[in-house]
Parts: structure tokens; sequence; C-alpha cells
């Protein structure tokens, strides 16, 4: 199968794809860039640790409920006005954040963060989907991958050594500059939607939409797979700072070096995929890196288990883990999205707000179960693991046959 367009670009591929890197780059960089200060955040507003990993957990639900809504208006009334709405949003609620006195006052910052936050995730998902379908579009996704990789890398870095110049409320000043610069970009970008298919679309059935993709179960089990690859994810990211710094007593500094490498693995596996595109199918490709995930965190727990962990076996193996997720993200979007012909925001929508809810969920476990410790870390992502596994098989057991 060769990697073609679904149909023409309004603008160059490689602006666009630069436009959509970066909007996609404001999840990962609302997430990573404070990670680093989750301790100090705890000390300073005399919270718990796991009061403070909250703050991760409540933007995630935010993102959850945000993409449920912004799924069915920008099937109705396309893809740039809601997305500036949610810019907008964002924005005001990074100032809020900034300015947060108390961790009640964060919290809702963080959640009002996520709300415009997950306008940029599934309006950038579904101009994506718009424009590029099976291999191109798992090839278009490994590339996106590469530019808003660059969050997870650099960000921590920053944060960490922004932390102590600015404080953690800075961080949250820095996060409100870049979502005014995206505004400002995505005047450039070209609305991608069908003119026909906003005039077919009516709110009042949106949840009609979501009830026919929820019965649509290969599309189901592909999105529950990412969903549990999503959990592994954020379980590492919640954990991550306390493992590090609490745990193996190392400084915010080289915790933002470490997570920079381990980020460095999804990023350089998501380049080799595009590769492995052109020689193996999607699902040769996604069952081998989840097959790997397992065996990686059965690993990962039985290093934990039996005492022997360290700063140097932890990276590896998170590196190795997170090196899979390059592999799994975009061959199942692509898979799933080959099972849908229509009413791709509401699509895209249901595939973000499973992945959020099962990313908080993990986090929140994280949080209340683990604090500091490495066991329920290591636990939690291999139950994912395995059942991200499960649902794999079984949607390509349940795919539509030709």
């Amino acid at each position: 199968m060769s990697l073609t367009t679904r149909t023409a670009l309004p603008l160059s591929s490689a602006l666009l794809t630069l436009i959509l890197g970066a909007l996609q780059a404001l999840m990962p960089l609302s997430i990573d860039l404070y990670l680093p200060g989750l301790p100090t955040i705890a000390r300073d507003l005399n919270v718990t640790s796991g009061a403070a990993q909250a703050t991760l957990a409540v933007f995630m639900l935010g993102v959850a409920l945000g993409q449920i809504v912004y799924g069915p208006v920008t099937d109705k009334y396309g893809r740039k006005p809601p997305l500036l709405l949610g810019l907008a949003v964002y924005v005001l609620s990074s100032v809020l954040c900034a300015l947060a006195p108390s961790m009640t006052v964060l919290l809702a910052g963080r959640f009002l963060q996520a709300l415009g936050a997950s306008a940029a995730a599934v309006i950038t998902a579904t101009i994506v989907r718009d424009l590029w379908s099976g291999k191109a579009l798992a090839d278009r996704l490994s590339i996106l991958m590469l530019i808003m990789g660059a969050a997870p890398i650099l960000a921590p870095s920053l944060g960490g050594l922004l932390l102590t110049q600015i404080g953690w409320h800075g961080l949250f000043w820095l996060l409100a500059i870049f979502g005014v610069l995206i505004t400002i970009i995505v005047t450039r970008l070209p609305e991608t939607s069908s003119a026909q298919e906003r005039a077919q679309t009516r709110l009042r059935d949106a949840a009609t939409n979501y009830l026919s993709l929820l019965r649509n179960t290969p599309f189901l089990l592909y999105i529950l797979t990412g969903a549990c690859t999503a959990g592994m994810l954020f379980a590492y990211l919640t954990g991550s700072s306390f493992m590090y710094i609490d745990t193996l007593d190392v400084t915010p500094g080289v915790f933002a070096v470490l997570f920079g490498v381990n980020a460095a693995g999804l990023i350089i596996a998501s380049q080799i995929n595009r590769v492995l595109l052109r020689h193996f199918s999607l699902f040769a490709i996604a069952r081998s890196a989840i097959l790997a995930a397992v065996v990686l965190a059965g690993l990962l727990l039985a290093v934990v288990l039996s005492g022997a962990a360290s700063v140097p076996t932890l990276t590896l193996l998170l590196f190795l883990l997170l090196a899979t997720f390059g592999f799994i993200f975009p061959n199942i979007a692509a898979l799933a999205f080959s099972n849908v012909k229509e009413r791709m925001g509401s699509a895209a929508a249901l595939q973000g707000t499973l992945q959020s809810t099962v990313g908080g969920l993990a986090g929140a476990l994280v949080g209340v179960l683990a604090g500091s410790a490495l066991l329920p870390v290591a636990g939690i992502i291999t139950a994912f693991a395995v059942l991200a596994t499960i649902f794999l098989l079984a949607a390509h057991r349940a795919r539509p046959t030709a």
C-alpha cells in the first residue's frame, strides 16, 4: 500500500505539518513543563505529594470532558472557530494557574487549562484525519510525534532549569505566552472540514453519533488499545519525578535530563516506524511493539520486586518501554480510523477522551497508591500493558473481512 493523502493539501505539506506539530505540542508541554516542580508545589502549598500529583489527574479529566464537547462542535462549525476559542480559554486559565495562591485555585486553573488544551488536541487530530488515511496517516502521525516529541525532551529540562529562577508560578506564565504564540500561528491554518458535512451535522445528534461509534467494534477496540498504552505512559509521567527525585535521590536537573533521554526513545522509534511502514503492515508493527511492551513492563516489575532498582536499570527499561509507544500510537490510530468514514471530529474526540480518561485514571492510581514508591507504578504499567495486548488481539479478530 502506498503512502498517499486523502485529499489535496491546502498548504505545503511541510508548513501544515509544522503548524499541526506546534498545536500537538501544547498538550505535552502543559503536562511536562511543570513536572520537575511537583515536589516544590507540594511543599509551597503545604499539601501531600498525592495532592500535587492530582493536578495532572485533574488536567487529564478536563481534557477528556473537553474533547467530548469539541468533537461534535468541530463537525458542525468547522475546525478553526472552536480551536481559536479553546486557545483563548487556555491562555486565560494558564494565567490563573500562574497566580494560584492555593491548591484549590491551582486545581481549578488546571481543569480550565485542560478544557482549552483539549481543543488543540482533538481538532489537530481531526485535521490530520481530514487530510490523510491508512499508512499515510500513520506516517504523518509519526512525523508529528517527532515535532511534538521535542516538548517532553525540552520541557522538563527547561522546567528544571527555570524552577530555581522563576519558581513554578513562572512556568505557568511561560505556558500562557506559548498559548498566545500558538493562537497567532493558527491563523495560517486552512479550514479542512467539508461544508456539506457541516450542513448535515446537527449538535442534537451528538449522543447518537457517539453511540454509533461505540458500536463500531473494531474502532472501539483499537482506541481502547491506544487508551491502555496512554495508561502506561501517564503512570510513568505522574510517578517519574517522585521516583527519580524522592526515591532515587536525583536532583531536578538530572531528572530533567533522564526524562529527556526516555522521551527520546519514543521519538526515535516513531521515525523508525516510518521506515517499517514501507515493509510491514500496520497491525504487524503494532502487535510486535505491544508484545515488547508487555515484556519490558514485566522486567520493570521484576527489577523493582527484586530490590535491584537503580537509576541506570530504570532508565534503560523506561527508555525501551517508551520506544514501543512510538510504534504503537501512530499505527493503532491509523487502524482505528480505517473503520470510520464520517464525523471525524466526533471520532477523534472519542479516541482522545478515552485516552485522556484512562491516562487520568492511571495518574490518579499512581497518586493514591504510589506516592514516591516504585512498586505500584511498575505494577500499574504492567497491568495496562496486558490490557493493551488483549484489546489489540480482540480488535484484529473483530475487523471487517474483505
